[in-house]
């Protein structure tokens, strides 16, 4: 029989571990998948969208996949007069990450900015976020992330 192959644990998994922050590794990629695992819905998936602020320079903002951003209401929250995508060419040198590998863990660890957390999130037992691989992700209680990453919870999407 063949041996089950161990997979190596990214270093998002390797600080919520020292941290004993509970989580559930997922190997899931939701900007190619059609079809999700029993049991996730879309809703459950997190994105980790990184902006920069006029005034703050790079924030953080996380909603479910299946939501569109309000960079008005983001802005005002995190005392900008306006906010923008990071271009994906200066994303990498800005967080750390690529494009569908931000997470909130991994930035806050690194680059400490500010993260704000859909307030939806506040209410569910558990988000899906990155876990800083392309087709990798946590299953983590938002509070418990939230605390960790300093995240404030804020209205974050378009009406």
């Amino acid at each position: 029989m063949a041996k089950k192959q161990k997979i190596k644990k990214t270093l998002v998994e390797q600080i919520l571990d020292k941290a004993n922050l509970p989580y559930l590794s997922l190997s899931l990629n939701a900007l190619e998948e059609k079809t999700l695992p029993a049991g996730i819905e879309r809703s459950d998936i997190y994105k980790t969208l990184a902006l920069i602020g006029d005034k703050t320079g790079p924030i953080v903002g996380i909603l479910p996949l299946t939501e569109h951003l309000s960079e008005k209401k983001l802005a005002k929250i995190s005392g900008n007069k306006k906010i923008s995508m990071i271009p994906q060419k200066e994303l990498q040198k800005t967080t750390g990450y690529i494009h569908g590998a931000n997470n909130p863990v991994g930035i806050w660890q690194n680059k400490k900015f500010p993260i704000y957390i859909d307030h939806l999130a506040k209410s569910r037992a558990f988000i899906i976020v990155s876990a800083g691989e392309v087709g990798r992700s946590v299953s983590i209680n938002p509070i418990a992330l939230a605390e960790f990453v300093h995240a404030q919870f804020v209205e974050l999407r378009e009406a």
